[in-house]
């Protein structure tokens, strides 16, 4: 009876990830370049403000000082609107007189403070829904819930790329980012309503005489939790080093359109659906760590593709990264949250959660600001070492060689943690 309780709450779950889902894709990607190409900001710049989403995730930190206990739904529904109408705000940068260097303020005041805000909540958000589904069924649970975001995603992305190619193309583009305001404005309220229609268990209360401090060090000091934390950090410096780039490869050199882009949304979506399903029921049947090595390789396979792709064959190889991109973040994103869920005890799996979030984002934000110089060196010159190439091909290569270490360091660290538990 208590499961079918919280089914009503469970598909309240699986539309909020999917709203929020769908208003994530317009603040990054090609759409994030696309806005800052407007503005005249550089590749450089349109990276590094890409990497906010990993930058963000600093901040879950600060949830042991916002969620010290108790209820946290309503505290959850507040900020999640504001953080929101944070990144509606983004698009209407283009309208507010000034220079550059204003209107570059302005954004990143904008978008930093929506991911500030975001990832604050994360943490409680993810243990509140999470704990109304069973343990034997979170890997297909979270399958669903990013087949449904992925679907919606792939309508919504091409409904949005025609109509931002519509405006462009007929001179009109700022009208395109007002739509474009109006639609995040319209998802909020919608996301809204399934966090206020979603019930709430009564949460684990944290023992009396546990301080902040206390808490975070109960975290750090887990060697099993940290080794576990170790295989997100190694993935995120791996992953950031390159795909933050990619947003403006794809409307830049290699030329794609918005309706490019938004096909390579649904091929994204085509690929990791299936993979997820296949991924999720694997990952249920044996193990996260297992089901992440597998993954990990696929994303691997992904950077070599990525390393050889260049205008002349751009519109094959770049969709064929984009299939094992997708095939291996179906099951990367599940797996790397389940993996906490798998080894934290439940009193510290928020605290967990929020430390591996806060170390991810960091070491993410601050790959993709270390490995700019090198990009803009590599653009600038055309090539490296005396080999002609384009900058993203050559951290193509450098993201393939931390995977394959990573893939390594899960098979000889974390799979035998696994098996000594055993």
């Amino acid at each position: 009876m208590q499961k079918d309780s919280y089914t009503s709450s469970r598909v309240c779950y699986i539309f909020e990830a999917a709203f929020e889902y769908f208003i994530s894709i317009l603040i990054s990607g090609a759409y994030l370049a696309k806005l800052t190409s407007y503005l005249g900001f550089s590749d450089g710049l349109t990276a590094i403000l890409s990497s906010f989403v990993a930058l963000g995730c600093s901040f879950q930190l600060l949830t042991l000082f916002f969620f010290r206990g108790g209820r946290v739904k309503r505290r959850v529904t507040l900020l999640h609107i504001l953080n929101q109408l944070f990144f509606m705000m983004i698009y209407l940068v283009p309208f507010v007189p000034g220079g550059m260097g204003f209107r570059a303020g302005l954004l990143i005041f904008f978008l930093m403070g929506g991911y500030f805000i975001s990832n604050i909540i994360n943490s409680p958000k993810i243990i509140w829904y999470m704990s109304m589904v069973e343990d034997g069924k979170r890997g297909i649970f979270t399958c669903i819930k990013e087949m449904i975001s992925l679907i919606g995603g792939m309508i919504f992305n091409l409904a949005m790329g025609a109509m931002i190619d519509h405006f462009e193309a007929i001179g009109q583009i700022r009208t395109s980012f007002i739509l474009a305001a109006v639609t995040i404005f319209v998802l909020t309220v919608a996301h809204t309503l399934t966090l206020i229609l979603a019930k709430e268990k009564e949460p684990i209360e944290q023992p009396k005489q546990n301080s902040v401090v206390q808490r975070f060090r109960n975290v750090i000091t887990d060697s099993v939790i940290m080794k576990v934390i170790a295989t997100s950090v190694f993935w995120t410096i791996s992953n950031h080093m390159v795909v933050s780039f990619f947003g403006t490869y794809q409307v830049k050199e290699l030329g794609f359109s918005m309706k490019f882009v938004a096909f390579l949304s649904i091929l994204y979506a085509v690929a990791r659906i299936p993979a997820s399903f296949v991924l999720a029921r694997y990952a249920d049947r044996h193990s996260f760590a297992k089901m992440l090595k597998f993954a990990y390789g696929l994303a691997a396979l992904g950077f070599l593709v990525a390393a050889f792709t260049v205008p002349a064959n751009g519109t094959l190889f770049f969709p064929l990264y984009h299939i094992l991109n997708a095939a291996a973040m179906g099951g990367i994103n599940s797996a790397e949250t389940n993996l906490i869920l798998d080894y934290a005890p439940p009193e510290k799996r928020s605290d967990a959660l929020a430390v591996k979030q806060t170390i991810y984002g960091l070491c993410g934000f601050l790959s993709t600001l270390a490995i700019t110089p090198l990009f803009e060196y590599i653009q600038r010159n055309g090539g490296i070492f005396g080999i002609p190439l384009y900058a993203q091909q050559a951290l193509s290569v450098l993201a393939l060689i931390c995977t394959l270490l990573l893939i390594l360091y899960l098979d000889k660290v974390v799979l035998k943690m696994k098996k000594e538990e055993n």
